[in-house]
């Protein structure tokens, strides 16, 4: 946790900052090892130069952030009191004058207004391309959460495929998964899981329902988990006593363009090769147009982080870099196929996190 404020710090000192306020929760997260969904309520990790973290939160959270922050200064209050104003106290105790605050670009304009209404004379800048850089290269202790939450993923889809029998519904293999997944500890999946048949998978980001499940339709899981903090992301596609000879081709095109890009995952390969490399293999086997998204997404603290894994990112990959690669083909109303898998670059290439096996498998019926 110091290593990861020294650099923050090492940020704000060039750039003449006096405070920086993280209020996202992924930013409190990562500067203080506090994880809550705030609502609407204020909880802020506050930095300084030579002073001591100070986290603000609602009296209700101090307990929880006493257990975890060490280092740092705890300002609890009360749904009656006003924490614009105690803030601006305990920052005016600490650094004379206030003159410039680094905050999230995602800050609400609500959030905004009582700033300045505290600190009239100070400015403020962005400080997420300082935290996005702080956090894209990850710590060995990271890692090995985001393993576990692979590992979790991976135990998702494997009782999914153990739940598929003709006639279920999507929704009640998803009840299935995550009920399993809470029995393992999970409390929070990364995102609203997706378990999708048939022409359904036709859509990339379609919504589970009451679809029963019939011989011959695609399965389609995405899913993930959020454990101690990190996040995970895996989809698999199998397919239920048989399958198409359409969906078939499908498939084959989707792991093998995966596969390309996985080839090419090193320190230095320009972000964008790997998207152009996968892209241009589906569209060479004529699928060009059913391929609608980027190849993947960073992933960490959150599910969808830094950087965005698309053909125009000519940023290079960097070892400790985690990321998903994803290429899907989508014919609407008919078919639909993705397979993802959490990637890690290491010091000569790279390795996956999500394990579950991706060669083609037909569920028998049960």
């Amino acid at each position: 946790m110091n290593n990861r404020l020294e650099k923050l710090k090492q940020w704000m000192q060039k750039q003449n900052v006096d405070v920086a306020m993280l209020q996202t929760r992924a930013n409190v997260f990562y500067t203080t090892g506090f994880d809550t969904d705030p609502h609407e309520r204020l909880v802020a990790s506050c930095i300084f130069h030579n002073e001591r973290p100070l986290v603000i939160c609602p009296g209700m959270e101090v307990n929880q952030v006493s257990d975890i922050l060490k280092d740092g200064d705890i300002l609890g209050y009360s749904d009656t009191d006003h924490p614009w104003s105690m803030l601006k106290e305990a920052w005016e105790q600490r650094i004379k004058a206030v003159k410039t605050v680094a905050v999230e670009r995602n800050l609400s304009w609500e959030r905004l207004k009582e700033l300045k209404r505290a600190f009239p004379e100070a400015s403020f800048v962005e400080v997420d391309e300082a935290m996005e850089t702080g956090r894209l290269l990850k710590e060995e202790s990271e890692v090995e959460l985001l393993k576990e939450a692979a590992a979790l993923a991976d135990f998702g889809v494997k009782v999914g495929v153990s739940a598929l029998r003709e006639n279920v519904t999507e929704m009640e293999v998803l009840a299935t998964i995550e009920y399993e997944l809470k029995k393992k500890g999970v409390r929070e999946m990364a995102f609203s899981t997706m378990v999708l048949f048939g022409e359904k998978a036709g859509d990339p980001h379609g919504n589970p329902g009451t679809r029963t499940l019939q011989k011959g339709d695609a399965v389609l899981f995405d899913l993930g988990v959020i454990w101690k903090g990190y996040a995970s992301d895996i989809t698999r596609t199998v397919f239920f006593d048989h399958i198409k000879e359409s969906d078939q081709s499908i498939y084959e095109t989707v792991l093998q363009a995966q596969e390309k890009a996985l080839e090419l995952c090193k320190p230095g390969t320009a972000i964008g090769e790997l998207d152009r490399t996968a892209r241009g293999w589906i569209a060479e086997k004529g699928y060009g147009d059913y391929f609608p998204h980027r190849l993947g997404h960073g992933l960490g603290i959150e599910v969808h982080e830094f950087p965005s894994m698309h053909a125009k990112n000519e940023s290079p990959l960097q070892e400790g870099m985690a990321f998903t690669i994803e290429p899907g083909i989508y014919i609407p109303n008919q078919a639909g196929v993705r397979i993802e898998d959490d990637v890690y670059i290491t010091k000569d290439g790279y390795e996956t996190f999500t394990s579950y096996p991706k060669n083609l498998q037909i569920v028998a019926a049960k």
